[in-house]
């Protein structure tokens, strides 16, 4: 009854004060919430932002997700090449560093996937969200399945990658904007962590170990040239170029 008690008054005071408690991939964390901006005004504000550092919607985007540290960073292509524009909190992904097996499963995938102006959803309960395409060619070779993963807004996740909605506005604009003006699709690299060899090799004896160094095969190619990697399927595996 003690604890009880405990556990209602703490939940008073994070409630009273502004902060909710979340379940993330690895474990509960107290998130601050209630002190966000406004979408609409974030949106603004992050456009005079881009016009500062010469980068404007339309630009070519690229997305890369890394799950243990809870990231998402944003690429534009500018006349100079790629440039990171923002790294994004996300606030909750599910489940734990690995694939996504199978629908149900309550886990946030990992691999190379692709939106397409079909995968935009203007009226997500989310805020705004678009689909990562999971299953793609490879998650089917596999008899992987599952449905709806999607990067959105709101700190919830059931097996997708939550930010915050002023983010996500933001996140979401540049991506349809990138669309609209002629990106046939925008590339979202989903990895478990960042793929330096010496944190691979810190998960050697990992279940996952050999799925995430054919990941790291793309993950090289961009922090070498960067440029965005063709990745193709062929024998259950990602092939990249």
């Amino acid at each position: 009854m003690r604890r009880l008690f405990k556990l209602v008054l703490v939940l008073a005071v994070m409630a009273s004060t502004g902060y909710a408690l979340y379940r993330t991939g690895e474990g509960s964390r107290i998130v601050e919430r209630l002190r966000f901006p406004d979408p609409e005004v974030f949106r603004k504000q992050a456009w005079a932002e881009l016009d500062a550092r010469q980068l404007s919607p339309g630009m070519p985007v690229f997305i890369r997700i890394f799950k243990q540290s809870s990231e998402l960073e944003l690429w534009l292509k500018s006349k100079k090449g790629w440039e990171l524009y923002r790294t994004v909190d996300i606030c909750n992904w599910s489940g734990n560093l690995g694939p996504k097996l199978k629908e149900g499963d309550k886990q946030s995938p990992e691999g190379f996937y692709t939106v397409t102006k079909g995968r935009l959803n203007p009226n997500s309960r989310h805020h705004l969200s678009f689909n990562l395409g999971f299953p793609n060619r490879y998650d089917r070779s596999l008899g992987r399945t599952g449905s709806f993963l999607m990067v959105h807004g709101g700190c919830s996740s059931i097996g997708c990658y939550a930010v915050r909605d002023h983010e996500v506005e933001v996140i979401y604009r540049l991506v349809e904007a990138a669309l609209d003006n002629g990106q046939q699709a925008v590339r979202v690299h989903a990895f478990p962590f960042r793929m330096e060899q010496a944190a691979l090799d810190r998960h050697k004896g990992a279940k996952w170990h050999e799925f995430w160094a054919m990941l790291k095969q793309g993950y090289d190619v961009f922090e070498r040239e960067r440029e965005v990697p063709r990745v193709r399927v062929a024998d259950k595996s990602y092939v990249v170029n």
